[in-house]
């Protein structure tokens, strides 16, 4: 038996609120009972780099590092296993990462994104980087890997995936509509059906979690949600779209 919190976070451009808000709601989380706490893609700052080195090294956080070792502690003090996924400064390198970290405050699982739309098209690729595989760890309530947003969309990824035999698959992801809407009809009638069908192919349980716009990200509308999907393609518990908060989700 094991019990997930997705936290929907709301993202400001204040990275130490962000911070907060997240050590909150993992202690929440941990009241309630949960052993695993996943956050978005990008949880600390949005996706809100522009393809200027100076600008998005300048948000990148190292792993480890001041944030991880913050959230490392909740993980440690509250024996939690904490998901989150975070824009990863390494030296004069950027990437897209989601971390694992276990109740003794160690990486458990370090994963890169592969596939490129986190950035711009003509992104400098000596700074921008990508992973190259997707690796599962074993932890106590089962065999688990992470995918990043668009990850989930790749056939060759979701492949992998389905050949690691996991016990659960974690996607942090961020998402919104062209036009900045927050309507859950519309997800509801043009994409529920299509992120099922993915984690349908991949064969595996799938928590996903997408942040929250406070309202003060530029060209970002990013609109909250979170969701377990079945190996079927089932959808079995989700927290509404444009709201923050935890969806807990108890799992044998």
């Amino acid at each position: 038996m094991v019990t997930f919190a997705l936290a929907v976070t709301p993202v400001s451009p204040d990275v130490a609120a962000n911070l907060n808000m997240m050590v909150r709601m993992a202690q929440t989380a941990a009241d309630a009972g949960a052993d695993v706490v996943l956050f978005p893609e990008a949880a600390l700052t949005g996706l809100i780099n522009d393809d200027n080195p100076a600008h998005d090294l300048s948000i990148g956080q190292s792993v480890p590092g001041p944030a991880i070792e913050v959230l490392s502690a909740v993980a440690q003090a509250r024996s939690l296993w904490i998901a989150v996924g975070l824009l990863e400064r390494d030296g004069a390198r950027l990437y897209d990462t989601a971390v694992l970290l276990s109740p003794t405050g160690e990486v458990a699982l370090k994963y890169r994104r592969i596939t490129p739309g986190w950035h711009g098209q003509y992104a400098d690729p000596a700074v921008y980087g990508h992973g190259t595989a997707v690796s599962a760890v074993q932890t106590p309530w089962g065999k688990v890997a992470f995918l990043l947003c668009g990850d989930l969309f790749d056939d060759a990824l979701v492949q992998h995936v389905r050949a690691l035999d996991l016990d659960f698959l974690l996607v942090p992801f961020a998402r919104s509509f062209d036009d900045g809407t927050c309507d859950q009809a519309r997800w509801e009638r043009e994409e529920m059906d299509a992120y099922a069908a993915r984690v349908r192919m991949a064969g595996v349980t799938t928590l996903l979690v997408n942040y929250l716009d406070a309202g003060d990200l530029i060209d970002d509308h990013s609109f909250g949600g979170a969701w377990l999907i079945s190996e079927v393609g089932e959808v079995l518990a989700q927290y509404p779209l444009g709201h923050a908060g935890l969806l807990l989700v108890e799992l044998v």
